[in-house]
């Protein structure tokens, strides 16, 4: 997150809303606690993916982005998982 130059009470502000949209769009069902979980280590997933690649997110703008993306994976592989099992 320090990459993301955002606080902590940012963080989790964006990081819920990140999280919110993601089970929007994948219709996951979770609860306001999980999606702040889901969009703060989304966050975090997708940074450190889209770092592989070059691509680097800052700003609120880029942690929100990066959080609806890692939380969507967090998601599908939540799924993949429970699915399997």
């Amino acid at each position: 997150m320090q990459g993301a130059e955002i606080g902590w009470i940012a963080a989790i502000i964006v990081g819920g809303l990140a999280g919110w949209f993601a089970e929007m769009f994948m219709k996951s069902g979770t609860g306001i606690f999980m999606n702040i979980v889901l969009g703060i280590v989304g966050a975090s997933l997708a940074n450190f993916l889209l770092g592989l690649f070059g691509v680097a997110l800052g700003g609120w703008v880029g942690y929100l982005i990066a959080g609806f993306i890692g939380a969507c994976i967090l998601i599908f592989l939540w799924r993949a998982i429970r699915g399997r099992a």
